[in-house]
């Protein structure tokens, strides 16, 4: 749920809408963006599988944050060509869930962050399942979502 409210958050900031998948098919959520800027079409879908992890703090010195996917899911988010591109958000949350939210007269905010990768091209390399490294450099927020729907808009890659 609280990856849920960090992706509502983000997606209203930027100006998309939401829809949920139902049946669930692995994605969590189908992201709409729509523009008369855009040249491949008028609206623009993005498709995003939601992970998450508790075992960094925020910004982990190492660059990255890892999260495992069973192999078939990661089969599909990597396969390509496809026609709506799909991301993985991967969010590091805390341990404690006291400890998720916090709120003042002007402030409410969600702990910690996620971050965003394009698994295009990715391979499994474990048993069942494989380790995925998201880079912290790709913070999710409404701006990278913004140049993420600006990107397949204009007939490129997330």
């Amino acid at each position: 749920m609280l990856q849920d409210s960090y992706l509502r958050a983000v997606a209203a900031a930027a100006g998309c809408t939401m829809a949920k998948p139902d049946p669930d098919d692995g994605i969590d959520w189908i992201l709409t963006h729509s523009s008369n800027k855009h040249l491949a079409d008028y609206q623009i879908d993005l498709k995003v599988q939601l992970k998450s992890t508790y075992q960094y703090g925020p910004n982990p010195a190492n660059g990255h944050v890892s999260v495992k996917l069973k192999n078939d899911r990661l089969t599909f988010m990597a396969a390509r060509p496809v026609t709506v591109h799909r991301i993985l958000v991967a969010m590091i949350i805390p341990r404690e869930i006291a400890t998720w939210v916090a709120a003042t007269h002007d402030v409410f905010s969600l702990r910690h962050c996620a971050y965003w990768a394009d698994l295009k091209g990715l391979r499994p390399t474990g048993e069942e399942e494989t380790s995925v490294s998201v880079p912290t450099a790709n913070v999710f927020d409404d701006i990278a979502l913004c140049a993420i729907m600006e990107r397949i808009g204009a007939g490129g890659q997330p």
